[in-house]
């Protein structure tokens, strides 16, 4: 009888642990050159999309899932969009992207 009850205290910890583990957003930064050439990027996943503006050439994307992102510029005539593939996010970690740098 002690080993059912063990055993059930157990399993009530564990579920009450899973159930109470915070998830911690991650960010995507980076800085966009020329700076006049674009005003927004985004990032997709498997199951996010997310989207922030960009500033004076630099970005931030907050409340980023673990996983692997595709970070999409969406740039202004006459410069072509830029995509960086593979970017991977960590739980409250930041990722930096570095610079994208536009063509025309």
């Amino acid at each position: 009888k002690n080993t059912k009850l063990g055993l059930g205290a157990l399993a009530l910890a564990i579920s009450g642990f899973f159930a109470f583990s915070t998830f911690q957003s991650g960010t995507i930064k980076g800085t966009v050159t020329p700076p006049e050439g674009a005003k927004e990027v985004w990032a997709v996943s498997a199951t996010d999309t997310l989207k922030a503006p960009i500033t004076n050439g630099t970005f931030e994307i907050s409340n980023a899932k673990a996983g692997t992102y595709k970070v999409m510029v969406d740039a202004q005539d006459p410069y072509k969009d830029a995509v960086k593939d593979g970017v991977q996010v960590a739980d409250g970690q930041p990722t930096d992207v570095g610079e994208i740098k536009l063509e025309k």
